[in-house]
């Protein structure tokens, strides 16, 4: 089919492909760690969550996924290792070192793997990165190995992607918090985000002019930009390195798992490496290869009206995925900033008696502040995900339904796999007697607070978020409020 090869073809984004790839296999890898690590605590047999008992309510048309077949903690562990390990291979090379139908297959497991559990995951894989990753990694299957030249038209899905992604994120801010357009949200938000990284103390602290350069800049690179990036050579390579920089510095200002890398790494599409590599020789295209991709192509850009449709609304939705299979999605953050910043603490004691004069010890949580004195740590693109839900729980309460009260269970039973998800567990030799949960008000320190203390937050009690409350004792496993007098 060599007379298709030609405007099929791309083969002087060869390079970029390749980065693309493998990047975008080393982002799988993470993230299959996280299920590795997380999934069982958080919804396994045991879990906050158990998936078991959500796939019992919700069918297979609603929620694609292995897991509607075998659910157990032996498979679905299983489920994250496999993939950790497949993207691994992927990640040196494995997928250029098979034939193409083999290359396929390969990313095609993965995405499939990774799809049981995002729609196994409810709450705790409802955030827009695990939608980019799936649709992303969809489009990988397609992207061919080292036996074909990269398909122009998956090049160009994936800068569809990319501008999605951006002009979304754009107009969800624009149109939302009126911050955004009076250029104050980062007067708020390196302090309010959900977790702060350890350079995030000194983002708050520049002055309030660069705070307004800083919001300034992010909308023109998310309201003008993409639009370059669907323009001919070299314009569309300028457009993506703006891209780049960009997400590199909300990198260095926050955690956000892999969003933004996963957005640098599909930026990469937009950029011409033929200036680097030459342009490289490859082998005719497969007929069954062209017509397949053709039919992908066709695919996404029909089911690229819903996401257009929504960015056009003026009721414009952030992360949501019009079809269970995450195909082509619509994205979107932060479209409204919170101002200060509240953290549930939680607080346990092995006293019998709860009284006035009761010690009560601190957890500690990973990712979320709770030690006044302890430096935000870089995460990302790991996912903390325990942590991010006990930031939206300090928002409302609303947000702990169905999985806090049990979390609480397991922490006054000193479960192993609930406590690996911790820092810091107070009570190491036997499980607490009662537990509490303190609603704070943290900030960060000024710098001459920070100076005198040593302290990276500020914290002032708000209320009590929960009351003490300790196992029934009936056999049943809930907690109990205790009553008077204990």
């Amino acid at each position: 089919m060599e007379w298709f090869t030609p405007w099929f073809s791309a083969p002087g984004y060869g390079l970029s492909r390749l980065v693309l790839q493998r990047a975008l296999a080393g982002i799988y890898l993470v993230a299959f760690l996280s299920a590795a690590f997380q999934f069982r605590a958080l919804l396994g047999d045991r879990g906050l969550l158990p998936v078991r008992t959500f796939l019992r309510r919700v069918p297979f048309r609603v929620a694609p996924g292995l897991f509607h077949w075998r659910c157990g903690d032996a498979f679905t562990t299983g489920c994250a290792w496999a993939g950790a390990v497949l993207a691994a291979a992927i990640l040196v090379g494995a997928a250029d070192a098979v034939p193409l139908w083999a290359a396929m297959a390969m990313w095609a497991l993965l995405w499939l793997l990774y799809l049981s559990f995002v729609n196994a995951g409810q709450v705790f894989y409802s955030f827009g990165w695990e939608s980019l990753l799936l649709e992303a990694g969809f489009l990988a299957i397609f992207l061919g190995n080292a036996e074909v030249a990269p398909p122009v038209l998956v090049m160009w899905l994936l800068r569809w992607l990319t501008f999605r992604v951006e002009f979304g994120a754009g107009l969800i801010k624009w149109r939302g918090d009126r911050c955004w357009r009076e250029l104050t949200c980062l007067y708020y938000h390196h302090e309010t985000q959900p977790m702060p990284g350890p350079l995030s103390w000194h983002f708050h602290r520049l002055p309030k002019r660069l705070h307004r350069v800083e919001v300034g800049a992010n909308h023109v690179a998310q309201l003008v930009v993409p639009f370059a990036l669907l323009l001919p050579q070299p314009v569309a390579t300028v457009a993506a390195g703006l891209v780049i920089v960009t997400q590199l510095w909300l990198v260095l200002s926050g955690n956000f798992a892999w969003l933004n890398w996963l957005t640098i790494v599909i930026a990469l599409a937009a950029v011409d490496s033929s200036p680097l590599t030459g342009t490289p020789s490859y082998p005719a295209t497969p007929t069954w290869y062209a017509v397949l991709v053709c039919v992908v192509t066709v695919l996404v850009l029909t089911l690229s009206y819903w996401p257009v449709r929504n960015m056009l609304s003026r009721g414009q939705t952030m992360n949501r995925s019009f079809d269970p299979l995450h195909l082509v999605n619509t994205y979107g953050a932060f479209g409204s900033v919170t101002r200060i910043r509240q953290e549930i603490v939680l607080e346990g004691t092995d006293e019998e008696r709860v009284t006035a004069d009761t010690v009560w010890r601190e957890y500690e949580f990973k990712g979320k502040p709770t030690d006044v004195r302890r430096l935000p740590r870089q995460f990302a693109p790991y996912h903390l995900r325990l942590d991010w839900q006990m930031w939206f729980a300090a928002l409302s309460p609303a947000y702990t339904r169905g999985w806090f009260e049990p979390f609480i269970e397991r922490l006054l039973e000193n479960d192993r796999a609930t406590l690996r998800l911790l820092r810091h567990n107070p009570f190491p030799d036997a499980p607490p007697t009662h537990i509490r949960a303190l609603l704070y008000r943290y900030r960060f320190t000024t710098r001459e607070e920070r100076r005198e203390t040593g302290a990276w937050w500020h914290r002032t009690l708000v209320r009590e978020f929960l009351p003490p409350v300790r196992v029934a004792g009936d056999g049943d496993g809930a907690v109990r409020r205790p009553g008077a007098g204990t």
